[in-house]
């Protein structure tokens, strides 16, 4: 099991954001967490992260307990993540903004995981010195993608990858996604609906108002 989150409760301010919610991956899997805008996806990802703390239950990726992990050692854990909010530094470039997870790891090695990243998007390295606020909305995802992947080489959290992105570039973010599987690194994908990727998914797990919900009676 790469990651466990079991019975997970999580409060901000004074809404109880999560209310007992589990999700558990294999390494290499990849899993869809799908619910309406405010049901729980976003805090999610942001307490697996350490952004948010769980007031009960665990987080354990790989046999540690990231609930007692620094939110700067992820990345040397492997750990990915693309914000739905993008989060890109707009005056940085595309690949700085790419490699900035790098700068604070040392046990990565930026210039090879620049070189990987370029493979997977080859369209970055086109604009690989535009400004980040130069960026369509679609890019700037793209480019989120890219700086997530920088750094997720066992799990990748990929927050709404689709959301206000073209047909076009959305097909291209699916195929990305897709050509990833095989690759080793496991991945949670959410999403307001059963659509882009959900072909792709080893399963699906339907979240609202912060609990588990069985796909079926959510349809």
């Amino acid at each position: 099991m790469i990651l466990s989150v079991e019975n997970a409760h999580v409060r901000i301010g004074a809404i109880t954001a999560l209310r007992g919610f589990s999700l558990s991956l294999e390494a290499g899997e990849m899993v869809g967490l799908t619910g309406r805008n405010g049901a729980g996806k976003s805090t999610f990802m942001k307490t697996v992260m350490g952004l948010h703390k769980p007031r009960e239950g665990s987080v354990v990726f790989d046999g540690q307990d990231l609930t007692r992990t620094p939110i700067h050692e992820r990345a040397a854990m492997g750990i990915g993540y693309m914000p739905e909010d993008r989060g890109l530094i707009p005056e940085l470039s595309v690949e700085e903004n790419i490699l900035l997870p790098t700068w604070v790891t040392p046990s990565l090695h930026a210039s090879k995981r620049l070189e990987a990243v370029y493979e997977i998007l080859p369209e970055l390295q086109e604009m690989r010195d535009r400004k980040a606020l130069l960026l369509s909305g679609g890019q700037q995802k793209m480019a989120a993608m890219a700086r997530a992947l920088a750094v997720g080489t066992r799990l990748l959290l990929l927050d709404e990858p689709f959301e206000g992105v073209a047909p076009a570039l959305s097909q291209r973010l699916t195929e990305v996604i897709a050509g990833l599987r095989g690759q080793g690194m496991a991945m949670i994908l959410s999403q307001s609906e059963l659509n882009h990727s959900f072909n792709i998914f080893d399963r699906d797990f339907v979240i609202e108002r912060g609990a588990n919900v069985e796909a079926d009676e959510a349809a």
